[in-house]
């Protein structure tokens, strides 16, 4: 579980598809993100094109985290925030090296794009994940909140979370034989 004191917004610049975005959302919901803003008109076109999407935000976070478009991702920054963007740029650190802000907005770049200089000259770091070739959007989210939880000095982890976060079909439990 997050550190409830920590604030956590996620900024999309011009995501391209609803599948991207809704894995964005639960990733959102699982990992505790308090709101996530996109930027640019293509998300919404695809959402309303009527072409049948993959429902990839079963735990139904949207409904529980906005989900805003906005005009300026720099003008949404929430206050006392610390902008960290997150893309293959050159000069950025490697994500297993940086230490993640108590209150953070993470900026990502498009599936098929780059962040504008103009949000990497205004982030106070830029982060990258290194990998070989490049991720798509919702798992590029996926792990840097993961790499934030897993660098988190107290986490609340124990059976209960995980009875609270399985799926409805998952009543398996680890068995401990003895010899």
């Amino acid at each position: 579980m997050v550190n409830s004191s920590s604030q956590v917004t996620i900024g999309l610049v011009n995501p391209k598809t609803p599948v991207n975005v809704g894995g964005i959302m639960r990733a959102a919901g699982c990992y505790g993100v308090d709101s996530v803003c996109y930027t640019g008109k293509r998300y919404e076109l695809a959402a309303k094109s009527g072409d049948a999407q993959y429902d990839v935000d079963t735990k139904d976070a949207a409904k529980r985290i906005p989900l805003v478009g906005v005009e300026s991702l720099l003008e949404s920054v929430p206050q006392g925030a610390t902008i960290v963007c997150v893309d293959l740029v050159v000069g950025a650190t490697p994500l297993p090296l940086f230490t993640h802000p108590d209150n953070a907005f993470y900026i990502f770049g498009p599936e098929d794009g780059t962040i504008p200089q103009q949000l990497i000259d205004a982030a106070t770091d830029v982060v990258y994940v290194p990998t070989v070739g490049c991720m798509n959007l919702a798992a590029s989210v996926n792990v840097l909140l993961y790499d934030r939880l897993a660098k988190m000095t107290q986490v609340e982890a124990d059976d209960e979370l995980i009875k609270q976060s399985r799926d409805n079909n998952n009543r398996t439990k680890v068995k401990h034989w003895l010899k």
